[in-house]
């Protein structure tokens, strides 16, 4: 079972309207990751985490290691309610409903695209690497 799949069956998607809402979600958590993103990348989103004191857990999910997990309410101290909002208006979901998913998504995402426990020197890549990584990845 492929990352996508995985993130859709925790979601436990099973309608269309379901299923469009998490391939959204995804996508735009790709999109804030990805280095050609408005969100600097991975390591945009390290620095967002360690400014909100939340460095070691995303830090854990690069590592080697257990991830840490994190809560509705840190997705929110570390994204800010700009993109927060943003990455709910992209999937269709309220900022609430983001929040939850992502302190699901986010962990696993990260670690599945980290997977020599470090960021590569020159970032994830784009927006399409990200995608077909992510397509592929189990």
């Amino acid at each position: 079972m492929g990352l996508f799949d995985s993130a859709t069956n925790t979601f436990g998607n099973n309608s269309p309207r379901g299923l469009e809402a998490s391939t959204r979600l995804i996508q735009a958590t790709l999109a804030l990751i990805a280095d050609n993103g408005q969100g600097g990348g991975l390591r945009g989103l390290m620095e967002r985490f360690q400014e909100a004191g939340l460095g070691n857990t995303i830090s854990s999910w690069i590592g080697s290691g257990p991830n840490v997990p994190i809560t509705e309410e840190q997705i929110q101290q570390a994204l800010g309610d700009g993109w927060l909002q943003q990455i709910a208006e992209e999937a269709g979901l309220t900022q609430d409903d983001a929040a939850r998913q992502l302190s699901e998504l986010l962990p696993t995402m990260v670690d599945k695209l980290t997977p020599a426990d470090h960021i590569p020197q020159g970032g994830l890549g784009s927006m399409s690497t990200l995608l077909e990584h992510f397509l592929r990845v189990s």
